[in-house]
C-alpha cells in the first residue's frame, strides 16, 4: 500500500529528486503538452464513472467502492470505462467559513464518509481498493485556499511561508461549501502550496483531478495545478469544470486534459431532491451548439467535455431510449470524455448494451472532433472523417415527430465513388447509396452511419430509402397549407410497390390530385405526392395540428417496409398595434383579444446570455408606471425557464442596452427579480422568493430609478419579490412580456392575459 508523504523531510527529498531530474515514482507528468512523448494521460478521451449525478451530496467509501466494483463486474471496464471518480463533498465542510483544513491548509477528508484505515487517509483507502480492481481513481477540488486556512494562518509545507502570505480577499467558486478565497501567485509560497496539495493527492494514489468552478480569472490557478501535477511525477489527468470560456480554449488545451464546455447536464428536477430523473432532453439538446462551436479545440492531449453520460438506469435517466442513443452518439462524434453519472449497481440491461456498443465507442476513441454539416429547425447533421477515409455521420432529429434527415456524400467530404455503403452503428443494418445519405429518424433520435465509398454497387445491400414531408412556405397565421410527401430511393437499386398516405387531426381537410402509388421507383428517383391541407380556424393563441405521413415499399421479394414522418403545424394570430415584437432567439408570437403568447427558445436571461422573445410597448415605462400581467401558463422546459415582465431602455438591443431588469416566474426556482447593477446591459443580480403556480399575476412598480416587483396567486394578495435600483434607467423605457426556454434548441411557450401599464 502507498503511504501518504508527510512533513518537511519528504518535501525536501522530493525537491532534491526533481532538481536531479528524477521522479519519486518513476512516472511521467500529466501535462497535456507531454502526451506527444508517450504519457498516456489524455491520449484518448477518458471513460469511467463519476459520483455527482446520482450520488450527489453524500459520497461514502462504501458507495464509491460499490460503483467501482460494478464497473468491473458489469464488463464496462473491459470496454475502457476505467475511472471511478469522487466529485464534491468528500471533505469536511462545517459552513460558510470554508472547508476544514490540515496543518498545511489542505482540505481534510471527512472521516465519517471515508474512514481511515491502518494509518491511511480514508480517500487513500478507497483509491487502493479501486486500484486493486485494475481501475483508476479520481478526486475533486476547487481553486484557491480555504478561509479557515487563512484564519488559522496555516503553514505552507516545506517553506517558511503561511496562508496569509499568499491569500487574497477575492471569493473563489466553491459551489456547495463556499468559503474559498483567491491565491496571489506573485507571492512566495503560492506555488509551493499547490505543490504540497498535489503531492498529497499523488501520495493518496489519485489518477484524475477535477478542478471545479474554473473561470477565465482562474488561469493562474490552472497553471499552478498543471505545474504541480507535472512535478509529482505521477500521471494524473487534469480536468477543468465548468462552462469554460471558448475564447481561452488554447490555454485550457495547453494546461489540462479536458474542459467542460457548458453547465451541468443534470436537470435537478427530481421530487424532494431526488437524483431521478438525472437529466432531460432539453439538457442534452443544448449540447448541439456547444459541440459545433468547440469542435476545433479538442484532440489528443485534451478534449472538449460535454458532461456526464446519463445512460444506465432506464427510465430514471430522464431520457427515452432514442434520446439515450442520441446522447451517446453526439458525445462520441465529439470525442468527448464518457463519464457515466448513473447508478452502476442497478444497471438496465438495454442501457448496458448501448454502453458496450464497441462500434460507437470506437467513434469516441478515435479522438477526432466532428463538424456540424447542417443545422435546421428540427434536425442536425454532424460528421467526421476517419483515418482510413470512412466518414461517420450522425443524422439527428431534434423534433418531436419522426422525420427524414438527409445530407450527401459530397457534403460529408467523401470522394466521388460508384456507390457508398452505409453501416448503421446502432442497428448494424447495411444499406447502399448512390450519393444521397438519408434516414427516417425517430423523435429526438439519431441514425449513426459509417459511410465507405466503393467502386461498384455494394453487393447484397438493400438501397437506402427515406421518406419526408416538405411544407411550402406560408404565413404563420395561415390555415391553408401545402405539403409534398416524398419517398426517395437514394440507392442504385430499384424498389417496388410504393404507396403514400397523409393524415391529420379531426376537422382537417386533406386533398390531392396526383397518384399516391407507384409500381417501381428506380434508384436515384422518388415518388412525390402534393397535398392541400385546410386547418379549422381557432381562437387559441397557438393552435397546433399534428400530421402523420406514411410510406410503404418492397425491395425484391422481402416483406413490405414502412416508413413514417410527422410534423406539427402551429397557427397563431398576428400581434397588432400598439404592441411590437422582437426576438434574439428563435421565437413566434400571437394575440387573441387580451391574450398574448410567446413561443421562444433561448439559453438564458442572465450574465452574458440575452436570448428571449418579447411582445412590448415602446417607451411606455416611466416614473410612476405600474405594469401588471396575468401569466396563465409556462412550459416546463427547464427549472430556470423564465416568463414575465421585461424593462429596458431599448428592448431590441439585447446585449448592450442598459436600464435592464426582468420580473419573471420559473418552473423550478420561484419568482425572480433580475437586474443589471453595473449598466453593461447584462443581468447580474437577483432576488428570489416563493414557488411559481399558474395562473400567477406579476406587478412591477417604478419610482424614479427604483423598481419593486411583486407576485400574486389570486390577484388580491401581493408578495414582494424585491426592490432594486437601476441608475441607468432612461426617463422612458420599453416594457414588455418575455419568454426564454433556458434550453437552446427547445421551444417553450408562455401565455399571458391583461397586460397593462398605467398611468
Amino acid at each position: 500500500m502507498r503511504r501518504q508523504i508527510r512533513g518537511a523531510l519528504a518535501a525536501l527529498t522530493g525537491a532534491l529528486l526533481l532538481t536531479m531530474g528524477v521522479t519519486a515514482t518513476g512516472g511521467q507528468s500529466a501535462r497535456a503538452d507531454d502526451n506527444a512523448v508517450g504519457n498516456a494521460v489524455g491520449a484518448k478521451p477518458a471513460l469511467g464513472w463519476s459520483s455527482w449525478s446520482f450520488v450527489r451530496r453524500n459520497p461514502t467509501a462504501q458507495t464509491i467502492e460499490a460503483q467501482a466494483k460494478a464497473l468491473k463486474t458489469s464488463g464496462l471496464a473491459k470496454n475502457g470505462f476505467v475511472y471511478a471518480n469522487v466529485d464534491d463533498f468528500w471533505y469536511q465542510c462545517p459552513g460558510s467559513q470554508g472547508p476544514d483544513v490540515d496543518q498545511y491548509g489542505r482540505w481534510v477528508t471527512d472521516p465519517v464518509k471515508f474512514p481511515p484505515k491502518g494509518g491511511e487517509n480514508g480517500i487513500q483507502v478507497v483509491a487502493d481498493y479501486v486500484h486493486s480492481l485494475g481501475l483508476k481513481f479520481g478526486l475533486y477540488v476547487t481553486p484557491g485556499i480555504s478561509q479557515q486556512a487563512v484564519a488559522k494562518n496555516t503553514a505552507i509545507e516545506g517553506t517558511p511561508y503561511h496562508a496569509r502570505d499568499i491569500a487574497t480577499t477575492t471569493t473563489e467558486s466553491n459551489y456547495n461549501c463556499g468559503g474559498m478565497v483567491g491565491i496571489d501567485y506573485t507571492k512566495p509560497g503560492a506555488q509551493s502550496f499547490i505543490d504540497s496539495w498535489a503531492g498529497q493527492f499523488a501520495g493518496w494514489g489519485i489518477d484524475y483531478l477535477k478542478i471545479d468552478g474554473v473561470g477565465t480569472w482562474d488561469q493562474q490557478d490552472v497553471q499552478a495545478w498543471s505545474d504541480a501535477l507535472h512535478h509529482t511525477g505521477r500521471p494524473i489527468h487534469l480536468e477543468l469544470s465548468n462552462n469554460l470560456d471558448i475564447n481561452n480554449a488554447a490555454t485550457w488545451k495547453k494546461l489540462s486534459n479536458g474542459w467542460r464546455t457548458g453547465g451541468d447536464i443534470e436537470c435537478y428536477c427530481g421530487p424532494d431532491g431526488s437524483s431521478y430523473p438525472l437529466t432531460t432532453w432539453a439538457s442534452v439538446a443544448s449540447r448541439f451548439d456547444q459541440v459545433a462551436a468547440w469542435a476545433p479545440y479538442g484532440g489528443p492531449g485534451g478534449y472538449n467535455d460535454y458532461d456526464s453520460l446519463e445512460i444506465g438506469n432506464g427510465a430514471n435517466n430522464g431520457l427515452t431510449p432514442d434520446e439515450r442513443r442520441t446522447q451517446m452518439s453526439l458525445w462520441s462524434l465529439a470525442a468527448s470524455p464518457l463519464f457515466l453519472g448513473t447508478d452502476l449497481t442497478h444497471l438496465d440491461p438495454a442501457d448496458l448494451a448501448l454502453l458496450k456498443n464497441t462500434d460507437v465507442l470506437a467513434v469516441d476513441q478515435d479522438g477526432i472532433d466532428a463538424k456540424r454539416i447542417s443545422s435546421e429547425a428540427n434536425s442536425q447533421v454532424f460528421a467526421k472523417t476517419e483515418a482510413n477515409g470512412d466518414v461517420v455521420v450522425g443524422l439527428f432529429n431534434t423534433g418531436s415527430a419522426p422525420r427524414e434527415v438527409a445530407t450527401t456524400a459530397s457534403a460529408l467530404g467523401l470522394a466521388k465513388a460508384g456507390d457508398y455503403s452505409l453501416r448503421d452503428l446502432w442497428s448494424k443494418r447495411l444499406t447502399e447509396s448512390a450519393g444521397r445519405i438519408a434516414a427516417n429518424v425517430p423523435a429526438h433520435g439519431v441514425v449513426l452511419y459509417r459511410v465507405h465509398g466503393s467502386r461498384h454497387v455494394v453487393s447484397g445491400a438493400a438501397p437506402d430509402v427515406s421518406f419526408g414531408l416538405d411544407w411550402a412556405s406560408a404565413s404563420s397565421d395561415s390555415t391553408t397549407r401545402t405539403v409534398t410527401a416524398v419517398l426517395s430511393d437514394n440507392g442504385s437499386r430499384s424498389v417496388t410497390d410504393a404507396a403514400l398516405t397523409l393524415t391529420g387531426p379531426a376537422g382537417t381537410k386533406i386533398t390531392t390530385h396526383s397518384a399516391t402509388r407507384a409500381r417501381t421507383i428506380r434508384g436515384g428517383h422518388a415518388l412525390k405526392v402534393t397535398y392541400s391541407v385546410a386547418i379549422p380556424s381557432s381562437a387559441k393563441l397557438f393552435d397546433s395540428s399534428d400530421f402523420k405521413g406514411s410510406a410503404t415499399y418492397r425491395f425484391k421479394s422481402a416483406g413490405r417496409t414502412r416508413l413514417a414522418a410527422g410534423d406539427t403545424i402551429t397557427v397563431n394570430h398576428q400581434v397588432t398595434a400598439p404592441y411590437k415584437t422582437f426576438a434574439s432567439t428563435t421565437a413566434s408570437f400571437s394575440q387573441s383579444g387580451t391574450q398574448l403568447g410567446i413561443r421562444a427558445q433561448g439559453a438564458d436571461l442572465y450574465n452574458g446570455t440575452n436570448e428571449y422573445g418579447t411582445v412590448y410597448l415602446p417607451g411606455a415605462e416611466h416614473d410612476g408606471s405600474v405594469t401588471t400581467v396575468k401569466l396563465n401558463s409556462q412550459s416546463d422546459t427547464d427549472v430556470w425557464a423564465k416568463a414575465g415582465i421585461m424593462v429596458r431602455n431599448d428592448i431590441t438591443q439585447p446585449n448592450t442596452s442598459p436600464g435592464y431588469l426582468a420580473l419573471v416566474a420559473t418552473p423550478g426556482n420561484g419568482y425572480l427579480l433580475d437586474w443589471d447593477s453595473d449598466g453593461d446591459g447584462k443581468l447580474d443580480s437577483q432576488d428570489s422568493t416563493g414557488t411559481a403556480v399558474y395562473p400567477s399575476w406579476l406587478k412591477l412598480v417604478r419610482n424614479g430609478t427604483t423598481y419593486s416587483g411583486y407576485y400574486s396567486t389570486d390577484d388580491v394578495t401581493w408578495n414582494l419579490v424585491g426592490t432594486i435600483d437601476v441608475p441607468t434607467a432612461a426617463a422612458t423605457q420599453d416594457v414588455g412580456l418575455t419568454q426564454t426556454s433556458h434550453a437552446s434548441g427547445t421551444t417553450g411557450e408562455a401565455d399571458f392575459d391583461s397586460f397593462t401599464t398605467t398611468p
